[in-house]
């Protein structure tokens, strides 16, 4: 106990310690935090090279006669070496969630007896803790995710294909002095994989970071990726928009796009829709916004209600909120869904 301590009553004294445990614990659970992202992804990623390894012995069982045994022993080797690590870092992840659960448990045990002594209702704590740090948690996680999720799909599709390409070129050239026509065949292939490869990664940019939502601004850019969202999806899109289309402050028009884009992708992913309508309203005062489908719906009061609603849901309000914007969901199962927000159209 230090002199400060020992100043105080054995209560107040009490809690400073527990105050003090508690920040180290908190910066323990960081840490782990930190290991567990780290772990995760290479998890990924060793799950991405186990893919693609697979990939390339199903390429090599279909030209088996004309790979070299020491290329198919090498690629079962690399197998099994991969599967082998990919097996362990699940363990060691499945650890580090394990500690990192307990250590959650844990401060919210500390937190519960400083306000207890402290003579604190646990809302009042809550209401203290998440004004200082749960927006900005769930902002970044949202960022996290969405970083692992173009991670994925990179690793997933183009480096898969890359690493198919280089296959295909070698088995084309060892064919060249074999079977020309058989060698055709395979350079044929493999521009086609070329050119669908090219569409993925212009694909990917887009939804990265679409260039022309700096050069010609929300409406524009709204109408580019409905177009692409038809193509994909074959799905009936139309977009309405009404009042003075012009430009906002950029961070107002990432937001707006980024939402909209949020819940069409949630209409592809878990509506089972045929049709869905954007609405984008630029209003003096206000951009409003809705997407609407007429897909399964759900219950919207008994979904908000939970504990981090699905779907982004609570991240797309939080983030809305810190602009001064609204979100409402209007559902119902059987009956489709609208989701509506709307952000000032200057700064307050």
């Amino acid at each position: 106990m230090t002199e400060a301590q020992a100043e105080l009553s054995p209560v107040e004294a009490f809690v400073e310690i527990a105050r003090q445990e508690l920040e180290q614990v908190r910066r323990e659970r960081q840490e782990i935090g930190m290991l567990v992202e780290q772990s995760q992804g290479e998890v990924e990623k060793l799950a991405q090279r186990n893919a693609s390894i697979a990939a390339t012995l199903r390429q090599i069982q279909s030209n088996f006669d004309t790979v070299p045994r020491e290329d198919i022993r090498a690629t079962y080797e690399a197998a099994a070496d991969t599967q082998q690590r990919l097996f362990t870092m699940r363990g060691q992840l499945e650890k580090l969630q394990s500690d990192q659960t307990n250590l959650q448990r844990y401060i919210e045990f500390i937190t519960s007896t400083m306000n207890l002594l402290e003579g604190r209702t646990q809302d009042e704590m809550a209401d203290a803790d998440s004004g200082r740090g749960s927006v900005i948690e769930q902002i970044i996680e949202a960022q996290e995710e969405e970083r692992r999720k173009i991670s994925r799909q990179i690793h997933d599709g183009p480096a898969q294909s890359l690493s198919n390409f280089i296959l295909q070129a070698e088995i084309a050239m060892r064919l060249f002095d074999i079977d020309q026509d058989k060698a055709r065949e395979e350079l044929n292939n493999l521009k086609a994989a070329a050119n669908s490869t090219f569409s993925q990664v212009r694909d990917y940019i887009f939804d990265l970071r679409p260039m022309m939502l700096d050069d010609l601004g929300l409406v524009p850019t709204v109408r580019r990726y409905a177009e692409a969202y038809k193509d994909k999806t074959g799905l009936e899109l139309n977009v309405v928009v009404t009042g003075t289309e012009r430009r906002l402050e950029a961070h107002r028009e990432v937001l707006m796009f980024r939402t909209v884009q949020a819940l069409l992708q949630n209409v592809r992913d878990h509506a089972q829709a045929t049709q869905v309508k954007v609405l984008l309203d630029l209003d003096e005062a206000q951009v409003k916004a809705s997407v609407e489908d007429n897909g399964r719906g759900f219950d919207a009061e008994a979904v908000l209600d939970k504990e981090g609603a699905p779907h982004g849901l609570q991240t797309i309000k939080d983030r809305l909120g810190q602009v001064g914007g609204q979100f409402q969901i209007e559902s119902q199962p059987g009956e489709g869904t609208r989701v509506s927000f709307w952000v000032p159209s200057v700064e307050a």
